[in-house]
């Protein structure tokens, strides 16, 4: 399964250490990922695979977001296919 996690919040020293840590923690795999500073605030996105996490979305949504809150962040997963969805609807949108 893949997913996009977004990081958004006040830059800060450690956000990337951290969040890739907790990624790394839970086997979960960065496959690509974007992150720049607008003004004073940070922002990442990171397309990631969960084939080899043993946590649930559900747990690793969680666990993401309680890190978040420690960082003074906030941390979001996605599921990929939603995402896909999301571009098929506004392509069809588009055609009416």
């Amino acid at each position: 399964m893949k997913a996009i996690v977004s990081v958004i919040g006040k830059d800060k020293k450690g956000i990337i250490a951290r969040v890739s840590g907790e990624l790394f923690d839970m086997d979960i795999n960065i496959e690509d990922i974007s992150q720049t500073i607008l003004q004073d605030y940070f922002t990442m996105i990171m397309a990631v695979d969960l084939k080899e996490c043993k946590l649930s979305f559900d747990q690793t949504a969680q666990r993401l977001a309680a890190l978040g809150e420690k960082t003074g962040v906030e941390i979001r997963i996605q599921s990929q296919q939603i995402f896909d969805a999301m571009h098929k609807i506004s392509l069809a949108s588009e055609n009416i």
